[in-house]
């Protein structure tokens, strides 16, 4: 039996930066971006090609304006807006933006809506991006079951994983 002695035997996990529910991260480093619980939630990473500037945010709920919050990282409309302007004071130009998308689904939705929250979640996050001419270059949108998200700003990858299905690398 190994006893914990604060000593790890383990490699040293690289520099990551998670990001929760309603929040979000940017990085001009090499810095893994992560997030997960996302069922009809929405990951939204955005990489900048030609800078290596990085951004994920983790939106909740469609737009702003259908609650008063003070957490705008919590709705896709103002979430995606708060990304694209906090990786732009880094240097960042939208001009050379990509995004890859993920999350979205189906999960016990009790709303009157016709479309699902997932539903309305995604299309909001691709409105907002299509209105700054971003490019939705992957995306892993919609189903029943949940998400974990990995972005990895060295090779542009995000790393979509879920419980009983295969990972994808986007």
């Amino acid at each position: 039996m190994k006893v914990y002695d604060g000593q790890s035997t383990e490699p040293e996990a690289p520099n990551r930066l998670k990001v929760g529910i309603a929040e979000y991260e940017v990085t001009a480093d090499e810095a893994e971006l992560t997030t997960s619980g996302l069922g009809s939630c929405v990951g939204v990473a955005l990489y900048d090609t030609e800078s290596g500037i990085s951004g994920l945010v983790h939106v909740m709920l469609p737009v702003a304006d259908e609650m008063r919050d003070g957490k705008p990282a919590k709705f896709a409309d103002t979430g995606v807006e708060l990304l694209i302007a906090e990786m732009e004071s880094i240097g960042a130009a939208v001009e050379t933006l990509e995004a890859k998308i993920a999350g979205g689904s189906d999960m016990l939705d009790f709303s009157k809506a016709d479309k699902s929250i997932g539903e309305r979640n995604a299309e909001q996050v691709r409105n907002t991006l299509s209105s700054y001419d971003i490019p939705v270059v992957a995306a892993d949108i919609g189903g029943d079951y949940g998400r974990s998200l990995l972005f990895e700003p060295t090779t542009g990858d995000l790393v979509v994983k879920s419980a009983n299905r295969e990972t994808q690398r986007l």
